[in-house]
């Protein structure tokens, strides 16, 4: 949804403000470099789709070990991942011709531990690169929901990077660098375990002031504080780019298109110490009773235009997310029920598509296999402001979206999720859609 938005406004650029990112980028290397106590670190840090749903182990990679260079560079805190994800999807149904689209990912990630490297601690480095294309079944149907967390635009470029340090066992967080507010605010917790962009994803009107999307991520810093062992706040400050695909087509060369988007959240994490909370989980992280609860804001203090076509300053967003545990077949164990739920908001007169509710269950385990599979059902609803409407045409209609979907690892580098994803009232008119397809990933 976030891919077809377009918004006339204003698009001045602040003349200091990249000025001030350099310096806090030359600051950052020589504070965040300072000295500390070691401790022991295993993050994950890619995103929605590309975001590994288990553990690698020593058979999780198509090519191996390297001969053994793998496990000495991760002994040195190197980090090195290839991988690709295909989604392959069918219009089953619709008022369309029946098309088969597929969207492609190969995806290369280098993170660095500079305490095992260096002796640095609590400094790391992260950077991803990324090539992508194929069709996007989501803008051949009209849909406001696209049927793939993946699809945007045809590219090969730098996605994000960035220097973090840690402080107080991880009770602070600092990063700076390029990247993506939706890749941290608004992100589905459990986006691994669904295919469709609100819930694969992140919620997908969150474009609506411009908080950045990967790949096309923009400059950025945060800062994130876990006062107490269940609650964690944060925000962060990132640039503004109306158009980022086109802007800067490579990733290499930091863009100062706009001006800065605020982004904050507080969150809460029963069964869970919230300085080990990452924004998605995977199956380590579902042991036990753990949950999930959010509330954040974005806030774009540029220029706007209105449904009447007037200017006006400054736009936001507020969501509320929750992400819980239901039932345990093993309360130390993963298997059994989870639920998730998502609603935001935005000024009806700035934004067409000003709401936006998923709602899903998921079951882990339910096959009685010996390879990891889940299975689980997501409904999402998309409301356009009637504001928006244009003269002499029917109200639109509530976009609904449901889907079903199984995933199956039966092999350690290799992952299969078939779908079927039902639309009730295309694009906000009366048309319905049938989709069915699969999701491919293959660890390299």
């Amino acid at each position: 949804m976030k891919r077809g938005i377009a918004l006339l406004a204003s698009n001045r650029t602040l003349q200091k403000f990249p000025a001030r990112f350099v310096c806090l980028v030359w600051v950052a290397l020589h504070v965040l470099a300072a000295p500390s106590q070691s401790q022991t670190v295993s993050d994950e840090t890619l995103a929605g789709p590309d975001r590994h749903e288990t553990g690698q182990g020593p058979h999780g990679h198509l090519f191996g070990d390297w001969g053994g260079a793998r496990s000495r560079l991760l002994e040195r805190g190197v980090r090195f991942d290839l991988q690709y994800v295909s989604d392959s999807l069918w219009n089953l149904k619709s008022e369309q011709p029946e098309r088969f689209a597929s969207w492609n990912r190969f995806r290369g990630t280098v993170d660095i531990d500079f305490g095992e490297l260096t002796g640095w601690h609590n400094l790391y480095f992260h950077a991803t690169a990324l090539w992508q294309g194929g069709g996007n079944l989501g803008t051949y149907l009209g849909l406001l929901t696209s049927p793939s967390g993946m699809s945007s635009q045809n590219t090969t470029r730098l996605d994000s990077w960035w220097i973090e340090r840690r402080w107080l066992n991880e009770r602070i967080t600092a990063r700076v660098g390029q990247f993506a507010g939706e890749d941290f605010y608004g992100a589905q917790h459990y986006a691994p375990s669904f295919i469709f962009e609100p819930m694969g994803y992140a919620l997908g009107n969150l474009f609506t002031d411009f908080e950045s999307f990967d790949p096309p991520s923009t400059p950025a810093a945060e800062l994130r504080v876990a006062p107490i062992h269940n609650i964690y706040v944060k925000s962060m400050v990132v640039a503004e780019d109306r158009d980022p695909f086109a802007h800067n087509p490579t990733g290499f060369v930091p863009q100062f298109r706009g001006g800065p988007v605020s982004i904050s959240e507080i969150g809460f994490t029963p069964g869970e110490k919230a300085s080990s909370v990452r924004a998605f989980e995977n199956v380590e992280d579902r042991k036990g009773y753990s949950g999930l609860y959010q509330f954040g804001a974005s806030y774009n203090p540029r220029t706007f235009v209105n449904a009447t076509g007037q200017k006006r300053s400054g736009n936001y967003l507020l969501y509320w997310m929750a992400s819980q545990a239901l039932w345990r077949v093993d309360s130390r164990g993963s298997k059994g029920l989870d639920a998730t739920f998502a609603y935001d908001w935005s000024p009806p007169d700035v934004n067409r598509n000003n709401t936006l509710l998923t709602a899903g269950l998921r079951f882990n385990e339910p096959l009685p296999l010996r390879i990891h599979n889940t299975m689980s059902i997501g409904y999402v609803q998309n409301h356009l402001s009637q504001q928006f409407l244009p003269r002499g045409t029917p109200a639109w209609k509530t976009e609904h979206g449901v889907e079903f979907n199984t995933l199956l690892t039966p092999l350690p580098m290799l992952l299969v999720q078939p779908v079927v994803q039902y639309y009730a009232n295309v694009g906000g008119r009366g048309q319905r859609a049938v989709v069915f397809g699969f999701r491919t990933k293959v660890e390299f």
